[in-house]
């Protein structure tokens, strides 16, 4: 149940975040091998720019391929 009310409550925030920002909103989407290099990536944007951040989305997976271990380490910022 509560997992449930978090992914509501997330959807719904996001959803009042569109209708008061509309289509004056951008993506930014990084997407790196470790951990490092994304929050080198995710900091150098973050200097560069002089942006509004809205949110950022972080992600993490991990897959197998033969013996090795394969991680995805993501991130999409919003962005006025």
């Amino acid at each position: 149940m509560e997992r449930n009310f978090y992914i509501f409550s997330t959807i719904f925030v996001d959803k009042i975040i569109y209708h008061i920002i509309g289509d004056k909103m951008k993506v930014k989407i990084f997407d790196e091998e470790n951990e490092k290099d994304l929050e080198d990536d995710i900091n150098n944007f973050l200097e560069e720019t002089e942006k509004e951040i809205i949110d950022i989305k972080y992600q993490v997976s991990c897959s197998i391929y033969s013996e090795e271990q394969i991680y995805c380490f993501s991130a999409m910022i919003v962005y006025h």
